[in-house]
């Protein structure tokens, strides 16, 4: 999982040079345009191969709910909520898209939010892997209940 970060934040870090780059030509912000791509890729297919190592998961994304986003230093962030409907404590792995005003997806992480007391809700933060820009929006893509 550490190598999928890195390949993440170092595609980031090259789009963010690259883009940066004063005269950039139509090829190179192509190109900073398709590392962007790639890494939102990469953030998306590493949440889903962790939601897939949940054993014995339920399906509970209704049981799960994202607050609005908020810029936290240099990431977004976002509080997500799971209430627990079970007459016993329940853990939740939650896969939590960041997307843009236009439904584009910028991120994607992974959150558990352990021992839900029954019937109690609680609470925990999404954070993005990288610096986002302009006005997103969190959206539970997955949640299992275990």
């Amino acid at each position: 999982m550490i190598r999928g970060r890195a390949l993440v934040s170092t595609a980031a870090l090259l789009a963010l040079a690259v883009s940066g780059t004063t005269g950039c030509t139509e090829e190179s912000q192509q190109a900073a345009e398709d590392i962007v791509s790639s890494a939102t890729a990469a953030a998306a297919s590493a949440a889903q191969e962790k939601m897939n190592q949940v054993k014995d998961g339920v399906n509970a994304t209704g049981e799960v709910k994202a607050g609005p986003t908020k810029v936290d230093g240099d990431r977004t962030t976002a509080e997500i909520t799971a209430t627990n409907p079970l007459d016993k404590n329940a853990d939740y792995t939650i896969m939590v898209n960041f997307r843009d005003d236009a439904g584009n997806l910028l991120d994607a992480v992974v959150l558990n939010i352990d021992a839900v007391e029954p019937g109690k809700s609680k609470t925990g933060t999404a954070r993005s892997n990288r610096t986002l820009s302009g006005e997103t929006t969190a959206e539970i893509q997955q949640a299992l209940r275990h």
